[in-house]
């Protein structure tokens, strides 16, 4: 029987490998995983501010405006300045960036639905309590 470190090896493997072959399915090859974690974060909360989206993905504000600026040129995001304080810009989705969110989202839902099709139906129950556990693991 393998010791608690050797299943926990083991579950951090398996995770980065199926973590890996999800992120590969994206309807923009050309977004980097980072890249389309800020559009996941923008699909999530509307509209954030650069503070607040480096603050979200644990990146320096200048890092983030790399990535903010690549995607603003791709036409996926915007920044719209604050009402209140026209200072501050928030930055949203354009449409072209809530469709490739969506398509993304989509396409890979559907990879890892045709995987579960293969599975027994044990299986695929314990898989779903897995996915119960590691949500649990991941909110400590």
């Amino acid at each position: 029987m393998a010791t608690i470190a050797e299943q926990s090896a083991e579950l951090r493997m398996a995770t980065f490998r199926l973590s890996r072959r999800l992120r590969a399915q994206k309807a923009d090859q050309g977004l980097s995983d980072a890249q389309f974690a800020v559009l996941g974060v923008l699909y999530r909360h509307d509209a954030l501010t650069l503070t607040e989206l480096a603050e979200q993905e644990r990146v320096s504000a200048p890092s983030m405006n790399r990535t903010v600026n690549c995607l603003e040129e791709s036409g996926y995001i915007e920044r719209v300045a604050d009402d209140l304080d026209r200072r501050k810009a928030n930055i949203t989705l354009t449409a072209s960036g809530r469709d490739v969110v969506k398509a993304t989202i989509s396409q890979r839902d559907a990879w890892l639905t045709t995987r579960l099709r293969e599975l027994s139906k044990d299986d695929r129950a314990a898989l779903a309590r897995a996915a119960e556990l590691m949500g649990g693991l991941a909110t400590q």
